[in-house]
C-alpha cells in the first residue's frame, strides 16, 4: 500500500472516530436539555412525598416505608431547617433540594455538614419511621419481608456512621422522601431535569380546618417550623398558627397550578395529587392508585396492614399524635366538625379559601351545618383535575 493510501485510511478511520464522538456528544448534550419526556426504563425511581404538617403524612409514608421495595426517609430536610439558625424558608429550599438530590443516589456524605460529631444511623430524623433503617444490612432487627416495629428499631437498630444506611440504600428499586418543607416546585426542576434521577411527587393535601384542628394539639412542637415558615416576621402569639396556615394553604395552591395548568414538558407523568379524605374513605382503591403511580405492586401483607390500620377505633389520643395506629381512618378526617369552635372554621375559610375551593373542599355557613355530619364537605374528585396519567400506565401504553 503506497503511502498516501495508508494516509488517507487514517484520515478516514480518525473522521469516523470524530463523527462518532461528535454525536455522542450531541446526544449527551441533547439527553441533559430534556430528560425526563422518556423516564428511565430500568434504575430507581425516586419519589417525593411533598405535604404539610398534620396532614396524614406520616400515615401515608408508612405506606410508602412498610413496603419491601421501598427505601424510606422521614423529613431530612429537619436537619438543615434545624442547623441553620434563624433562616427563612425560602433560603433553606435550595439546602434542602440539594440534600435530597444526594440522598436519593444514596450518598449519605452529605448529611455530614448537619449533623452533630461522631454521630449514628440513630442520629438521622425519625430514623425508627423507616422499616429499611430497622432490616439488613442496616440491622438485623426486622427481615425485609415483614413489617417493622417502630419502638423495638428505636431501642435495638443503631450503628456509628451512616455506611450501612448508603449500603441499605442501594438495595432498594424505590428511594422515597417525604418532606413537609417545599412551598413551591420551581426549587426542584433540577432534579426533575437530573439524568440521574427519576423523580415522581405525591402531593399529600387535607382539608385546612382538620389541619389546624391537629396543630393546636401540639402547638409547641411547631414553634421553629413556624417561624421559618414565617421568615422570622413577628407575629402576634395568636395569629402565628393562622398566618402558617394561609401560607401552606397558599402552598398547595402554587404547586398544584404549577403541575396541572402550565407545566413544564418534564413534569408530564410526575405529578400526583391525594386527598387525605380520599384515602380515609377508600384506602385501599387510593393507595392502589399510588402505587401504580410509582410504579410499585400492592402485595397481600400490605393490603392486611393498611386495613388494619384505618379500620381501627375512635381518633387517637394526642400521645399518638406523631404515631402510626390502628384508627378509624374516616373519623379522624372528620374530627374537626365536632371538635373546632366554629369562630376558628370560619376564620380558616376566610383564609384559605380559593385553595378550598381549588382542592375540592366545601365551606360551612353555621355551626349547625357543621356538626351535621351527614353533609358532605368533599367535593367528588375528577381524575384529569388532579393528576397526569401514571407513568407506569404511560409506559404500557406504549410497549
Amino acid at each position: 500500500m503506497s503511502p498516501r493510501c495508508r494516509v488517507n485510511f487514517n484520515t478516514m478511520i480518525f473522521l469516523v472516530v470524530l463523527q462518532g464522538a461528535a454525536v455522542v456528544l450531541f446526544c449527551n448534550w441533547y439527553y441533559q436539555l430534556s430528560p425526563c419526556d422518556s423516564p428511565p426504563r430500568k434504575g430507581k425511581v425516586h419519589v417525593l412525598l411533598l405535604s404539610s404538617w398534620r396532614s396524614g403524612s406520616s400515615f401515608l409514608g408508612q405506606v410508602f416505608s412498610q413496603h419491601p421495595s421501598v427505601f424510606y426517609l422521614m423529613e431530612p430536610g429537619w436537619h438543615v431547617w434545624t442547623k441553620i439558625e434563624k433562616p427563612g424558608a425560602r433560603v433553606l429550599r435550595m439546602a434542602v433540594r440539594d440534600l435530597m438530590r444526594s440522598l436519593y443516589q444514596c450518598d449519605f456524605s452529605v448529611m455530614d455538614s448537619y449533623m452533630p460529631e461522631n454521630y449514628n444511623m440513630s442520629t438521622l430524623f425519625m430514623f425508627h419511621h423507616s422499616r429499611a433503617l430497622c432490616s439488613p444490612p442496616a440491622c438485623s432487627l426486622t427481615r425485609r419481608s415483614d413489617m417493622s416495629n417502630e419502638t423495638l428499631c428505636q431501642k435495638k437498630c443503631d450503628s456509628q456512621g451512616l455506611e450501612k444506611v448508603e449500603k441499605a440504600c442501594h438495595t432498594y428499586s424505590h428511594v422515597v422522601l417525604k418532606e413537609t418543607r417545599f412551598f413551591e416546585l420551581e426549587s426542584l426542576y433540577p432534579l426533575f431535569r437530573d439524568p440521574n434521577l427519576d423523580l415522581r411527587i405525591v402531593h399529600l393535601v387535607r382539608d385546612p380546618r382538620a389541619v389546624i384542628r391537629s396543630r393546636e394539639e401540639s402547638a409547641k412542637s411547631f414553634d421553629v417550623d413556624s417561624a421559618i415558615v414565617l421568615e422570622q416576621r413577628n407575629v402576634p402569639a395568636a395569629s402565628v398558627q393562622y398566618e402558617v396556615m394561609q401560607e401552606i394553604c397558599r402552598s398547595h395552591v402554587r404547586i398544584n397550578e404549577r403541575a396541572i395548568l402550565k407545566p413544564p414538558p418534564f413534569l408530564k407523568g410526575r405529578y400526583k395529587m391525594i386527598r387525605y379524605e380520599d384515602v380515609a374513605r377508600n384506602p385501599l382503591k387510593e393507595i392502589n392508585d399510588i402505587y401504580d403511580f410509582v410504579g410499585l405492586e400492592m402485595t397481600n401483607q400490605m393490603e392486611e396492614w393498611i386495613y388494619k390500620v384505618t379500620h381501627g377505633k375512635g381518633k387517637g389520643s394526642k400521645k399518638e399524635a406523631f404515631q402510626i395506629t390502628s384508627r378509624n381512618a374516616n373519623e379522624v378526617s372528620q374530627a374537626w366538625r365536632t371538635l373546632l369552635q366554629h369562630s376558628k372554621v370560619k376564620r380558616i375559610q376566610d383564609l384559605c379559601k380559593g385553595a378550598m375551593s381549588l382542592l375540592g373542599y366545601r365551606t360551612v355557613d353555621s355551626e349547625k351545618e357543621q356538626k351535621r355530619l351527614d353533609i358532605d364537605l368533599l367535593v367528588p374528585r375528577e381524575p384529569y383535575e388532579f393528576s397526569w396519567i401514571s407513568a407506569k400506565s404511560q409506559r404500557t401504553g406504549s410497549s
